[in-house]
């Protein structure tokens, strides 16, 4: 029967700085209060998360799970799906919308627009950028119904997205967050783990669509209403929303020497607040903590037992370079263990996720990092599975 075991890894010499007892006495780590003298108050952000995502640490949270109104970062779900179906060939970024007669009546100048004419005809590749960059919301319909064939067919297609990446609490019901009687809502973990997936999975496309300073079309400049952007080095992305009904939020993210962080505050009553609140939150992840590469991407990490297979484990290893934030001026115990279902059962193939890094820091969130099997194993044969269960009686 199979169970999850946690095993504490034994690999901690090369962080013998960041650990202050013995092995054993991680077992149980007194947690600390931390001190958050530069981040907004709740007042002026009701909802806020600061994701180092290259880290996998929450470093701050404040009712990421609540639901609200994603306004207009309901784009960035449009672009997410579009993106997608570019890969999959469905979309091509050179092919050509007109927008319908009735689209252009209703939408034409309606909330944030790139003025989309009458009678234009737009390619794939100017709308993603009028959307990413100044809101477009003229230019997200048009899209919607010239590849769906409808909002509610898009929409539909982008809660399939939305499930499939497992943003259990978030639902849309348009691919502008034009208001809907509140049926479009999210969190701000879910935003997180959309704004993770644009970037990991569309890292050429996030870059070339996302953060202008500014775009013009049809003879009109607009500029980026981006709080980040040109104000704080490393911001690339990503949008704000605001509606009377969700007030003024934000999803945005930056990324400075490798390490990139992923931020959402949403609920703010004024543009001002928002955006001062989200360049605080921004610059304090970036300062208010020593950062540490605990393993280099494919160093193995630590081994899972195998039930059934030719070997019986397998190394461990990491897709990423894996590392630790840890509140300056607090040298803090750091406990590392490895999470699976197991002994895992053969056969599974190398690079399969079968286990978890939990990396525990004192008076913080615990990080979790995928690890993967370095190498395939088979299911053993007769005579294998005999000496394995023979073995399994004496391990």
């Amino acid at each position: 029967m199979s169970k999850t075991r946690a095993y504490t890894l034994a690999v901690f010499s090369r962080l013998s700085r960041w650990l202050l007892a013995p092995l054993a006495a991680l077992v149980t780590v007194p947690a600390f209060a931390q001190v958050e003298p530069a981040l907004p108050s709740a007042e002026d952000v009701p909802i806020a998360i600061l994701v180092d995502v290259s880290s996998g640490q929450v470093l701050h949270s404040r009712n990421a799970d609540r639901r609200f109104v994603p306004a207009s970062i309901t784009k960035v779900m449009t672009l997410f799906h579009a993106f997608e179906l570019i890969n999959e060939g469905v979309l091509d970024e050179r092919q050509v919308f007109t927008i319908e007669p009735e689209t252009w009546r209703e939408w034409s100048g309606k909330g944030s627009t790139m003025w989309i004419g009458a009678d234009d005809q737009v390619n794939l590749a100017t709308l993603l950028i009028g959307i990413a960059n100044v809101s477009a919301n003229d230019a997200s319909v048009m899209l919607a119904e010239g590849q769906a064939g409808s909002i509610e067919d898009w929409a539909a297609a982008m809660n399939v997205r939305a499930r499939a990446l497992g943003m259990t609490n978030s639902w849309f019901g348009t691919p502008n967050g034009w208001p809907d009687e509140g049926r479009t809502f999210t969190t701000a973990n879910d935003l997180v783990t959309l704004a993770e997936a644009l970037i990991a999975r569309h890292p050429r496309k996030y870059a070339r669509y996302f953060g202008k300073p500014g775009f013009e079309y049809g003879g009109i400049a607009q500029f980026n209403r981006d709080p980040l952007i040109g104000r704080v080095q490393g911001a690339d992305g990503i949008k704000t929303g605001y509606t009377n009904e969700a007030g003024f939020g934000y999803l945005g993210t930056a990324s400075r020497n490798g390490q990139r962080l992923v931020l959402v505050v949403a609920g703010a009553d004024r543009t001002s607040v928002r955006d001062r609140s989200a360049r605080a939150y921004v610059e304090w992840g970036f300062s208010a903590f020593d950062r540490e590469r605990l393993f280099a991407e494919g160093e193995a990490v630590g081994e899972a037992r195998v039930q059934s297979g030719e070997a019986r484990s397998v190394p461990l290893i990491t897709d990423r370079h894996v590392f630790v934030n840890v509140p300056k001026g607090r040298g803090a115990d750091l406990r590392l263990s490895i999470r699976y279902d197991g002994p895992v059962r053969a056969p599974f193939e190398a690079g399969e996720q079968i286990a978890t890094l939990l990396i525990e820091v004192p008076g913080m969130e615990s990080a979790r990092v995928p690890l993967l099997a370095s190498q395939s194993v088979g299911e053993a044969g007769f005579f294998n599975r005999i000496m394995n269960g023979i073995a399994g009686l004496f391990s």
